[in-house]
């Protein structure tokens, strides 16, 4: 079977009750919005990481402010061709503050619009269970960064 394991770096970045978001284009076309972050290069340190991807799918310059928590996930694949497959996802969320920049959408990335939405409305917009976990975090500061809903012990 085949293993694959992503490590990537994700922001809540909240002001004036709105958060930043960036809708996620999939392989089927389908859009869900998301958190700003993305994938870590080998050998980058994840602050760094979450700096930049979220420059690049947002345009803004960042700081992150707090470590809100680590979540991981686990799916499997059956694919034509490859086999069967196990994937995990490390995903680091981190609290950040915008900087600079100006608001723009990501060109030939993997969103393809980034926006400010009102906090109240986020439980209508078509989102990837991501942003749930990233507002529960910077919500609830759990004391070792693990949100309810990924929480083996809740089950």
């Amino acid at each position: 079977m085949k293993t694959e394991l992503r490590v990537a770096a994700y922001a809540v970045c909240v002001r004036d009750d709105e958060i930043l978001l960036a809708r996620w284009v999939a392989g089927d076309g389908t859009k869900k919005w998301t958190l700003p972050g993305g994938g870590m290069e080998h050998g980058e340190e994840p602050v760094r990481t979450v700096v930049r991807e979220v420059e690049e799918e947002t345009g803004y310059l960042t700081e992150p402010t707090a470590l809100l928590g680590i979540d991981s996930i686990r799916r499997s694949w059956l694919r034509r061709l490859a086999g069967p497959g196990d994937f995990q996802g490390l995903r680091i969320i981190y609290e950040a503050r915008v900087t600079g920049g100006s608001l723009r959408n990501e060109i030939n990335g993997s969103t393809d619009l980034a926006a400010w939405h009102p906090l109240a409305a986020v439980p209508d917009l078509a989102r990837v269970e991501l942003v749930d976990i990233g507002l529960e975090l910077w919500r609830e500061r759990p004391p070792v960064g693990r949100s309810r809903r990924t929480d083996p012990a809740n089950g």
